[in-house]
């Protein structure tokens, strides 16, 4: 699929409108759910059509790769809002805290550790969701189910975080419903209200299953530039 710049827009009101369909199915109001547009390894020229039709909320895997675009187009709509959806390495967390409004990925206690530090020395520190590992994947980042509860108490004891919600990536290629449903009770009994999950693909059936957050890539802005196989935070 390859999505002209005039199409953007038109992309992102029909997704929001299936959004707010889907959230009417589970009785959950409009606006219950809200759309992230993955903007990753897109052309500039696309984000520019987003931004140009009121979009504000925005999703990107590389802290290097969103610091080349979102200074610029902060100057001109300050109201963006910039999740990091990727991995985030150690090295980067300073950059990360001073760019990102919401970081997804918070997977390890070391990250942990650098986010609160970096926090106390920048006086910030973005909202803070906890990656879980829904389908306990060996190869993939994120915490396991069971050790939930633990790690939140760490976040929260020894390093004096706060954590708003819950992230997960669901295995490629099994039927996302259950680990929905999972992601959801788990933010529910940790009285957790953000919840982030469902792609291009499959994001009706997380609305429908209590997703606050969906992020959508290439059903907003077509096949991206160039293969990236780093990540599948977004479809």
């Amino acid at each position: 699929m390859t999505e002209s710049v005039s199409d953007v827009a038109a992309n992102l009101a029909a997704i929001k409108a299936r959004i707010d369909a889907a959230a009417a199915e589970a009785g959950r109001p409009p606006g219950a759910a809200r759309l992230i547009a993955v903007s990753k390894v897109q052309p500039v020229e696309k984000l520019e059509a987003a931004l140009a039709a009121g979009h504000r909320l925005f999703g990107e895997n590389r802290v290097q790769e969103a610091k080349a675009k979102f200074p610029a187009a902060r100057d001109r709509y300050p109201d963006i809002e910039l999740h990091l959806i990727g991995p985030l390495q150690t090295n980067k967390v300073k950059e990360a805290v001073a760019l990102f409004d919401v970081i997804q990925t918070l997977d390890r206690p070391k990250l942990a550790a650098a986010l609160a530090a970096e926090g106390r020395r920048q006086g910030r520190l973005p909202r803070l969701f906890v990656e879980v590992n829904t389908g306990s994947e060996p190869q993939k980042a994120g915490i396991a189910p069971d050790g939930l509860a633990g790690f939140l108490a760490e976040c929260r004891d020894i390093h004096g975080l706060a954590v708003e919600g819950l992230m997960c990536i669901p295995p490629a290629e099994a039927d996302p419903a259950p680990h929905f449903d999972l992601l959801a009770r788990l933010a529910a009994r940790h009285g957790l209200g953000a919840v982030s999950m469902g792609m291009s693909g499959d994001y009706e059936q997380a609305v429908r299953a209590g997703a606050t957050f969906v992020r959508v890539g290439t059903a907003i802005f077509g096949e991206r530039l160039k293969p990236d196989a780093a990540s599948q935070a977004d479809g």
